[in-house]
């Protein structure tokens, strides 16, 4: 396993919820399942990362999954109905993680609309259909969430650009484990960020051969992340 991870990256719910702005019980909830009184709902699908020691991590495409699974879900769609579209797609296109692949853009629809098609009650049937209907529409959904994305030549995520591409502050599941890092010296945010707040935005700079506008990056992104901690 420790191989694997090595390309797969390594999160925990609260690593991740900092990163995706969702709070970690949010993503346990989805990603392990929950009752509520003598309803169960089973997790929306298996992690891509599993240990032995009872805890949950996720994997970069975890994270990537979320921020769809996120955007429906805040669309107005139950959690339970993204677990149905993400079974759906995995038969239909063939992907162990179907939402965050570039093919969701343009099979996602037909997808939904094959789930309002088979929707017993009239109420949620019309809404699936009120928010699938159009084509257009669907991919203004996906499109804004792959625009800092970076795609490998299957169409599957390769690299996260949480702030922006101008940022340079990368998340690559081959580097770091999946950490944020400078893009361009590879060195984590984190330790770029407690470098200079200990030793001063010149001192950290040299220590770590990077340039001081990396060290101010790092230092705005960490701060970043710790008011999202906070909020």
């Amino acid at each position: 396993m420790m191989g694997d991870l090595l390309s797969i990256g390594l999160y925990t719910p609260t690593e991740a919820g900092r990163l995706l702005r969702i709070t970690p019980q949010k993503i346990s909830r989805w990603l392990r399942g929950h009752s509520v009184g003598d309803r169960a709902y089973p997790a929306l699908w298996h992690p891509e990362v599993t240990l032995d020691d009872g805890s949950l991590y996720l994997g970069f495409r975890d994270l990537m999954e979320i921020r769809v699974a996120d955007k429906l879900i805040g669309m107005g769609l139950s959690a339970q109905k993204v677990r149905v579209a993400i079974q759906k797609a995995r038969t239909v296109m063939g992907e162990i993680y179907p939402l965050s692949t570039e093919r969701f853009q343009t099979d996602g629809r037909s997808i939904f609309l094959r789930i309002a098609a088979e929707e017993p009650e009239a109420g949620e049937r019309e809404h699936l259909l009120n928010l699938f209907a159009g084509q257009y529409e669907f991919k203004q959904i996906i499109e804004p969430l792959l625009k800092t994305v970076d795609l490998d030549d299957k169409g599957h995520p390769a690299q996260w650009w949480p702030d922006g591409r101008k940022n340079q502050i990368l998340v690559d599941p081959r580097r770091a484990f999946g950490q944020p890092i400078d893009a361009e010296s590879s060195v984590p945010t984190a330790i770029l960020a407690m470098a200079g707040e200990r030793d001063g935005i010149q001192q950290a700079a040299r220590d770590y051969d990077v340039s001081e506008a990396a060290v101010r990056r790092a230092l705005a992104f960490e701060a970043g992340l710790e008011q999202r901690t906070a909020a």
